[in-house]
């Protein structure tokens, strides 16, 4: 199976990172706060813009304790860096991407304070854009995210691809226009007639630059 396009749009957590732990720890102590079931909320969450979590769980809520509570996870989260390691695969994709001269950024629901302090932990190379939680008025599963992801890149959605471990990012990355390839496998993964790959891990791929195109290729598809 071979995909062709000009540039990588790459979700954070999940995709580029290993930040699950870190992740449910904070939205269980959210759960707990609200006495709420901690697998119904972890279940919701993942891929989902914090503040769109808090808006689901806490309906009757008002502004000021959105805000209130919002701050509260987000300090619990850029807090919370333990365990946090750069995914199987990514760091060398990257710094292969950098050698080509081949764009990419990186696209994610968290804040910029969140994703910058959990991607230098990681250590992952800096990417030359960002689209975070700040840039956009509508996050994922809205394909805004990765629409202004392409058009940081100065290339058309369909130019690129998106790299994505979460339903949300799924159906922002396919609502946008791109290609969309599924790193982790899961039963979850919806619309899976539509995404154009799945694969195991980063390592699974490799690239190749020619006329101006990139050429992502595998020998290990699983979808």
């Amino acid at each position: 199976m071979e995909l062709k396009c000009k540039g990588f749009l790459f979700d954070l957590d999940g995709t580029l990172i290993d930040s699950l732990p870190a992740v449910e720890r904070a939205w269980s102590k959210f759960a707990d706060k609200l006495g709420l079931n901690r697998d119904e909320v972890l279940d919701y969450i993942h891929g989902t813009p914090a503040i769109l979590s808090i808006r689901h769980f806490m309906p009757d809520a008002t502004e000021e304790e959105i805000a209130s509570t919002f701050a509260w996870v987000t300090k619990i989260e850029t807090e919370d860096l333990e365990g946090i390691e750069a995914l199987p695969g990514a760091i060398a994709l990257i710094d292969k991407l950098n050698a080509l001269e081949i764009p990419w950024a990186i696209v994610t629901s968290g804040t910029k304070p969140l994703a910058s302090a959990r991607h230098q932990v990681a250590e992952l190379p800096e990417p030359a854009h960002w689209v975070t939680a700040e840039s956009v008025k509508h996050g994922k599963p809205n394909p805004e995210p990765y629409m202004l992801g392409a058009q940081k890149l100065g290339l058309l959605p369909e130019e690129c691809v998106v790299f994505e471990d979460a339903a949300a990012g799924i159906h922002a990355g396919l609502d946008a226009r791109c290609q969309v390839v599924v790193v982790h496998d899961s039963v979850n993964i919806p619309r899976r007639d539509e995404i154009h790959l799945t694969i195991t891990n980063l390592e699974d791929i490799e690239i190749a630059k020619s006329g101006g195109y990139v050429t992502i290729y595998t020998m290990n598809e699983e979808a």
